[in-house]
């Protein structure tokens, strides 16, 4: 009965663990491994066409050379190609995929279907059965129909989200939509927007479902972190733009981080401001980007400002923000850590480090793993107190710690003997003298003794 609930109890406990770790949704910036609609910045571990080893297994990249991408087309690791086989995307399809074996009808390539790999902002597949609608907004078609498009469309009509399908319709909506919403599978939005091959429209009575805020081109941000887009992505940025976030998370200090970052020319310019002292805490473009890792500020609010020139044309940024606490934290480096203080081509006074959410990360891990190791050695000693319970010998050293182990019976009455300097287990069988011989430098324990242990692991 013991050992029951306690295996019960151990089972609560893991299943309250993996509902922690998956709580949550995509949109947010630290469950995200990609912040292009595509896919195409994946470098994550997926090595099959499912998630969690479902699907087909992926080939390796150095193994590929009979087709058109492999780690020898790709020898500076640009597409994030090489003597793995890990998901990719190195021709900016609509999401990562990979080389399979082929098969009967000549199919060699397939789709990942990648659960962490959608963008910020990107709030999952949805079913529109069209009565009601998913989304009880305006709506429109175009046959020239981008993910941006739909948004900048919702954005104007003052809705929170937008919502993409078979291609080329666009659907507006608010939370409450979303909240009567039902999700389906990420493979289900799978049909190519009519006005961007490189970008996903939602499916057949399927919804690709999007927050209006991504790459809208002024905004006021004030929730503990989040992600900050240039204006009209995941499409390029426009000529001529001339765009404003003010940014005032909780906390005395910011950490921003740049996922992406690709300006056409030193004339498309980001500032970074004290937005109390209008101070320049840092200033990128096309030929100065933002070094690699968090840039931690000395200010509680701030003022992002982007323009670009009359020719501007590029992918833009994608950043993800969060507050600080203590602002007194931030320039001293902890022990071992490699962080440095960089000055900007303006001289703004910007502090880096080299590995994003090093300290969260290492601490998660660290609690993950804890949590693993004891629940595998609960796991390990349950079931060998089961195994005890249909075992008849147990021999306990003397002032040292418990000693089990079973013997090869399965129906024989208890014997139990204990030696001061090690413990082990025998058969009992009456007249073995392998047995008897082994025993002989052991102690038979008292009757009362006996007894008491057997109460013990009966009650365990």
């Amino acid at each position: 009965m013991g050992t029951r609930v306690l295996q019960c109890f151990l089972l609560l406990f893991l299943l309250l663990q993996l509902r922690g770790a998956s709580a949550g949704s995509l949109h947010s910036p630290g469950l995200s491994e990609c912040f292009q609609v595509n896919g195409a910045d994946y470098r994550g571990h997926q090595n099959h066409t499912g998630p969690r080893g479902a699907g087909r297994p992926c080939l390796f990249w150095d193994q590929t050379q009979q087709h058109s991408y492999s780690s020898a087309s790709d020898p500076h690791g640009r597409w994030g190609l090489g003597a793995h086989n890990f998901c990719r995307n190195p021709d900016g399809d609509v999401q990562p995929w990979c080389y399979v074996d082929e098969t009967e009808e000549g199919i060699y390539w397939r789709y990942c279907d990648i659960p962490t790999c959608h963008m910020p902002g990107y709030l999952g597949c949805f079913v529109d059965s069209g009565a009601p609608p998913a989304l009880s907004g305006p709506s429109g078609t175009s046959t020239k129909l981008t993910v941006q498009v739909c948004l900048r469309f919702c954005r104007m009509k003052g809705y929170q989200l937008a919502g993409v399908e078979a291609g080329y319709a666009c659907f507006c909506g608010s939370e409450s939509d979303l909240a009567r919403g039902r999700l389906a599978p990420a493979t289900d939005c799978d049909q190519i927007c009519f006005g961007h091959p490189g970008q996903l429209c939602g499916g057949d009575g399927r919804l690709g479902i999007y927050e209006v805020s991504v790459g809208s081109c002024q905004g006021n941000w004030t929730a503990p972190q989040g992600v900050i887009y240039s204006p009209d992505f995941p499409d390029e940025y426009g000529p001529d733009r001339n765009c404003s976030w003010a940014l005032g998370p909780p906390g005395a200090a910011l950490e921003l981080t740049f996922r992406l970052f690709e300006l056409a020319d030193p004339r498309d310019r980001l500032e970074l401001r004290d937005a109390v002292s209008g101070n320049l805490l840092g200033a990128f473009d096309g030929a100065r980007p933002p070094p690699p890792g968090p840039l931690r500020l000395r200010a509680a609010a701030l003022l992002l400002t982007f323009r670009s020139d009359a020719r501007g044309h590029a992918q833009g940024f994608a950043l993800t923000y969060r507050g600080l606490q203590d602002a007194a934290e931030d320039p001293a480096p902890s022990k071992g850590s490699a962080q440095t203080t960089a000055a900007s081509p303006d001289g703004a006074n910007v502090s880096c480090s080299p590995r994003p959410g090093a300290p969260q990360a290492a601490m998660g891990a660290r609690v993950f793993s804890t949590v693993t190791a004891v629940s595998m050695l609960l796991l390990l000693l349950l079931s060998l107190l089961r195994l005890l319970r249909r075992r008849s010998c147990l021999l306990a050293p003397g002032k040292r710690p418990l000693a089990l182990g079973p013997s090869r019976g399965s129906r024989r009455s208890w014997a139990v003997w204990y030696r001061q300097s090690r413990g082990m287990a025998l058969p009992c069988t009456p007249g073995d003298s392998q047995a008897e011989s082994t025993a002989s430098s052991y102690r038979t324990l008292s009757a009362s003794s006996q007894s008491s242990l057997r109460s013990l692991i009966s009650a365990l």
